[in-house]
């Protein structure tokens, strides 16, 4: 004779294990999760595709520019499919923290702010913070955006709207969730400077060079690299790999010469240091 089961008392103590275990699970976190339970198959890569020439979306719908050629090269060295998720850029580091992505190559800023919650590459690029004004602002040089109510633009969650925050509290704010948003601030005079990276402010001058000024000498100098969450160095250690390796057999010129020649030859004219003039193994600062 076959032993009687009793299947409702199995179910009410399952159901009860697993209620109990949720909010441990919870507390894990996706990314952890992930980890737990084995790496996924692809390397997913965030970034806000609207900066030209690191990151967009070319003619054809496909994610492009530096940042992605840097993400295709790090999957291939850890021999995996990649996948690039176009998020806005406020939104990359939950993703990044809530385990939905693996790296954030954004054209980001390794700050001490971000370094709180997650970890930093070696450094790819060197930049600096630039001011961009009409040509009737009152702001001609970086002093006179310490004037009291002095307007400025800002992108949020940028290094600039830290920067700004930070140093100019007599500065009346406007942020703002793109680009153009806070050139035409300028153009039209309802801001009196934009605060935001080298290259931007010197194509974004470029294109409007009736209407804007740039001014390129850095309020602060900064590095962007590749971002993960914590508790991952062997990927830390296979994107720096990456990094070294480029910069040694000459990526980092082709993607110059490819994606930033116009650019090359402005900095090079304003007597500025080229964003991938950095020393192999440089840590962000």
């Amino acid at each position: 004779m076959k032993k009687s089961t009793n299947l409702p008392g199995i179910l009410l103590l399952l159901a009860q294990s697993v209620g109990r275990a949720l909010p441990a699970l919870a507390g894990l976190g996706l990314g952890m999760l992930l980890t737990a339970c084995g790496e996924r198959r692809e390397l997913v890569i965030g970034m806000d595709a609207t900066y030209p020439p690191f990151e967009f979306v070319n003619d054809e719908g496909r994610m492009d520019g530096v940042s992605v050629e840097i993400g295709r090269a790090i999957a291939e060295r850890l021999g995996k499919p990649v996948e690039f998720r176009n998020l806005a850029f406020d939104g990359l580091l939950p993703a990044l923290q809530s385990g939905r992505l693996d790296l954030i190559i954004s054209s980001m800023t390794a700050n001490e702010k971000r370094r709180q919650s997650i970890d930093f590459s070696e450094p790819y690029v060197a930049t600096g913070l630039a001011v961009l004004t009409g040509l009737q602002s009152p702001v001609k040089a970086a002093a006179d955006l310490r004037a009291q109510g002095r307007r400025i633009a800002v992108r949020i969650g940028t290094s600039g709207e830290q920067w700004c925050r930070q140093e100019l509290p007599k500065a009346v704010l406007t942020s703002l969730d793109t680009d153009a948003a806070c050139v035409m601030e300028v153009i039209r005079g309802t801001c009196d400077a934009w605060i935001y990276d080298q290259i931007s402010v010197m194509n974004y001058h470029t294109r409007h060079a009736q209407q804007t000024r740039a001014l390129l000498e850095p309020l602060q100098r900064e590095q962007w690299a590749v971002g993960l969450a914590k508790g991952r160095p062997e990927l830390l250690q296979s994107v720096n790999e990456t990094l070294r390796q480029m910069r040694a057999d000459g990526r980092f010129d082709q993607l110059a010469k490819r994606f930033l020649a116009k650019e090359s030859a402005q900095m090079k004219q304003a007597g500025l240091p080229f964003v991938f003039e950095i020393e192999p193994g440089a840590q962000p600062r």
